[in-house]
């Protein structure tokens, strides 16, 4: 079992966040300490043997100069609610933690953010960088030289390849496939099993094989 070096505390409490703990828990050098959520989404004290504490007053009961913080929330309002909470946490002082599972497959030259979490069976190739507040659920392929941008979430199985480059809050199903040299724009759905074979259109939300514009969205939930 790793040593554990420093103290962290998940915001969230639902499935995420219970993932994100075992994971920290049993592959990773940080150990997590408790739960925290805004007040009026408390419903219990206690998760999985942690306390649950309310994030507006976290920082007076594990203050950011010896605790850091990892954001546990999936891809509500595209993305927007891990962003807020990234936000509010940075600026209540907390670093923000990273992991990269032992199982993935990651080469010493990718660039990673921070709050950014990488599953097991991934295989990240050389010269990519991942930008602040991405998740990568199991199992992807991101190509040589790709660019994801800040606040992306991709699931399952998706095969992104060489110099894609992907604009902040994508959403990426599982499946997908990406072909080289293709531009993601800000705020893009591509639904699962889509083939993206064009550059697409801010907003966009793709599906098909070869995957068309289905609608444009002009604004997402951002509580």
């Amino acid at each position: 079992m790793n040593r554990k070096y420093e103290k962290v505390v998940i915001f969230g409490t639902g499935s995420f966040g219970e993932v994100a703990y075992n994971y920290l828990m049993k592959d990773s050098p940080y150990e997590a300490v408790a739960f925290t959520v805004n007040e009026k989404y408390i419903n219990v004290r206690e998760k999985l043997g942690l306390p649950v504490v309310p994030f507006e007053r976290v920082e007076d009961i594990y203050p950011p100069d010896e605790y850091k913080m990892f954001i546990a929330i999936a891809y509500s309002g595209l993305n927007r609610v891990r962003a807020n909470r990234y936000n509010e946490a940075k600026r209540k002082g907390y670093r923000l933690i990273s992991y990269v599972c032992s199982k993935a497959m990651v080469w010493d030259n990718v660039k990673i953010g921070d709050n950014c979490f990488i599953f097991e069976a991934n295989v990240i190739q050389p010269y990519v960088v991942i930008g602040d507040d991405v998740i990568v659920w199991s199992g992807n392929h991101i190509g040589h030289h790709t660019v994801i941008g800040k606040h992306c979430f991709i699931a399952s199985h998706a095969v992104i390849s060489g110099h894609v480059k992907m604009g902040k809050y994508c959403f990426i199903g599982v499946n997908a496939t990406i072909r080289d040299g293709i531009t993601i724009a800000d705020d893009c759905i591509i639904g699962a099993h889509a083939l993206i074979i064009k550059d697409t259109e801010k907003g966009g939300v793709y599906g098909g094989h070869p995957a068309k514009l289905l609608r444009v969205v002009n604004s997402y939930e951002s509580r």
